[in-house]
C-alpha cells in the first residue's frame, strides 16, 4: 500500500511539474523586446530580406515582435562595397527615422559595417548598433580569394547567384562581387576602420568604446563550424574555416575579427550562418537558441533606454 502510495504521489509530481515547468519556460513577458527605437536589421554578403517566404534572419523578426519589438528587415546590394550598400541603407532608414526618430541597427556578417556607415555619416538616426559575426578587421577567406589566379572566375559566379538572389528577393541593386570582397579584405576593412573608427578595438582582440556621438555599440559571434549534422551549409563553411588554420572561427569570421563596441559574447557554438538561425533553424542543440540570442539583446537594448 505504502508502494502504491508513493507512486501516485510521484505521478501527482510530474503532473504538476510539468506544466509548472512549461509555464517557466514560456513565462517570456509580452514586452520583453519592447525597446525605444525599432530594430532595423541588415543582412549580409549575398543576403536579402525574403525568398519563397524564407527569411534571411530565420523566423529571428517573428520572434521578436511577439514580445513586444518593432522590427524591420532592409535589404541592400547582396554584393557590393560597405559604402555602396550602406548608401542604399540609407534612404530606408531615413525612412523608418522620420517615423520614430532613430533606429537600433543589427547587421550580420557584412552587415556590420554597413549598418557602421550609417552611424558615420548620419549618427543623428542611429540610438544603436549591434554587429553578429561580422569581419570588422577583414577575413582571410577574402584575402586568399581577392586578386587570386580564382578571383575572376569566383566573381563570375558570385555576381551570377548575387544577381539570381536579387531578382528572387526583388532587391532591384546591381552585384559586384569583387568591390564585396576588397571591403572585406584585411586592408579593405583597415581603410573603412580610418574612415569609421566609433566603436572599434584599439588592441588586436580587445572591446572596442562601448559609445561615441551618442550612439552604444555592441557585437557577438561565433566560433563553432560543425555544429548539425543534418545541416548542409556546414560542409561549406567547414571548407571556408581552412583558411583560418587553428586560430578561431565561425567558418568565414575570426573571433577577434568580430569584436565591435561591447563585446557581448564571442565564441557561441554557433557557425556564420547559425548567427541568423540559418539554415531553416537547424543548429547546435547543445547552445543557445540563436532567437534567444537576439530577445536578450533586444531587452538589453530596451534597458538602455534604447
Amino acid at each position: 500500500m505504502k508502494s502504491w502510495i508513493k507512486v501516485m504521489a510521484l505521478a501527482c509530481a510530474v503532473a504538476w511539474s510539468a506544466p509548472a515547468a512549461a509555464w517557466w519556460w514560456n513565462s517570456t513577458p509580452s514586452n520583453y523586446t519592447d525597446t525605444r527605437y525599432p530594430i532595423v536589421l541588415v543582412h549580409g554578403m549575398f543576403g536579402f530580406d525574403s525568398i519563397a517566404g524564407v527569411d534571411y534572419w530565420y523566423g529571428v523578426a517573428e520572434d521578436l515582435r511577439k514580445y513586444g519589438a518593432d522590427v524591420y528587415t532592409t535589404q541592400v546590394p547582396a554584393l557590393d562595397s560597405t559604402i555602396a550598400r550602406g548608401e542604399a541603407l540609407l534612404p530606408q532608414v531615413q525612412a523608418i527615422a522620420a517615423v520614430y526618430g532613430k533606429v537600433n541597427l543589427v547587421g550580420h556578417s557584412h552587415g556590420g559595417p554597413t549598418a557602421r556607415y550609417i552611424a558615420r555619416v548620419r549618427p543623428d538616426l542611429v540610438a544603436s548598433v549591434t554587429s553578429v559575426g561580422s569581419p570588422h578587421k577583414g577575413s582571410p577567406v577574402a584575402d586568399l580569394i581577392y586578386g587570386s589566379p580564382a578571383e575572376s572566375l569566383a566573381a563570375s559566379l558570385g555576381n551570377a547567384l548575387g544577381g539570381l538572389i536579387d531578382l528572387i528577393s526583388g532587391g532591384g541593386y546591381s552585384q559586384d562581387l569583387r568591390s564585396s570582397l576588397y571591403s572585406l579584405t584585411s586592408e579593405g576593412s583597415a581603410e573603412f576602420n580610418n574612415f569609421a573608427p566609433a566603436g572599434m578595438p584599439t588592441t588586436s582582440c580587445g572591446e572596442g568604446a562601448h559609445a561615441a556621438n551618442g550612439i552604444r555599440f555592441y557585437s557577438w559571434g561565433g566560433t563553432g563550424v560543425l555544429t548539425n549534422i543534418l545541416d548542409p551549409s556546414d560542409a561549406l563553411l567547414g571548407t571556408t574555416s581552412l583558411a583560418f588554420g587553428f586560430s578561431q572561427n565561425d567558418g568565414l569570421v575570426g573571433r577577434c575579427s568580430n569584436h565591435f563596441g561591447k563585446v557581448i559574447r564571442d565564441n557561441y557554438f554557433m557557425n556564420h550562418l547559425d548567427e541568423v538561425n540559418q539554415a531553416l533553424g537547424l543548429h547546435s542543440l547543445f547552445e543557445t537558441d540563436p532567437k534567444t540570442v537576439f530577445k536578450q539583446h533586444a531587452n538589453r537594448l530596451k534597458n538602455a533606454g534604447l
